[in-house]
């Protein structure tokens, strides 16, 4: 049986710029992502991304090194957090097949007091030409996005909420809170255009996975930004 000793994080000198190692073994790389960050390339940025950097990473900067990472799922430019990356082939596929079934946990700050401070919003999910999520009453047309809420702490202005994703569609916490009239703040793309906030508040908290090797539960947790809760205080 492989050995699964877990590595050390690297100093952070050795750290990827805008990521921190938190986690790594033979199969699985888990990071903190900071908001500003791609995780893949786009048409106009191939190299400042998650998946750029962790492959040189794992290179240890030698371009001749066969090592590389996969890609498993994703977090938006804006949204900070918890990501999972493979290692090798065998393993992305294990975790993407399980990937539904796995417990992610997000916070976010929405504009608005929520009048039920818990509850499940669900609708189909559609994407229109211009790459914009959008809910369908057609189950034909659309594709099931389930999202669960807490609410923490509110203020007049803001609440801050624990958002359980039940499933894992495109944009889909940031496109319900939207189309219920509480977007998340700092949100330029369904949200306000607003002065004074100083990013999405969308945070990938925590991450539960069965390991594609071990098959153990594993739970990967980060910290809250701060600024979220100086957000909601800072109106209360």
């Amino acid at each position: 049986m492989r050995n699964q000793k877990k590595f050390k994080s690297p100093p952070k000198r050795f750290q990827p710029k805008g990521l921190s190692v938190i986690y790594e073994d033979h199969d699985i790389l888990v990071v903190d992502k900071m908001n500003g960050l791609l995780t893949v390339s786009n048409a106009k940025d191939r190299e400042n991304t998650a998946y750029y950097l962790l492959t040189d990473y794992v290179r240890k900067g030698n371009q001749k090194s066969k090592n590389r990472i996969f890609i498993v799922h994703r977090l938006d430019r804006d949204t900070s957090g918890v990501i999972v990356f493979a290692k090798n082939e065998k393993a992305k596929r294990y975790l993407q097949d399980e990937w539904q079934n796995f417990k992610k946990t997000y916070f976010a700050v929405v504009h608005g007091v929520l009048p039920e401070k818990q509850g499940v919003i669900t609708s189909y999910l559609a994407e229109n030409s211009i790459h914009k999520m959008y809910s369908v009453k057609d189950p034909e047309k659309g594709k099931l996005a389930k999202t669960g809420y807490k609410v923490l702490q509110e203020s007049d202005k803001y609440s801050l909420l624990e958002v359980d994703l039940l499933t894992g569609r495109k944009n889909q916490i940031r496109v319900h809170f939207a189309e219920k009239g509480w977007p998340v703040a700092g949100d330029k793309k369904y949200g306000r255009k607003e002065k004074g906030i100083k990013r999405l508040t969308l945070h990938a908290a925590s991450i539960t996975i069965v390991h594609p090797f071990t098959r153990e539960e594993m739970t990967f947790e980060v910290r809250i930004p701060g600024y979220f809760y100086s957000l909601v205080s800072s109106h209360e």
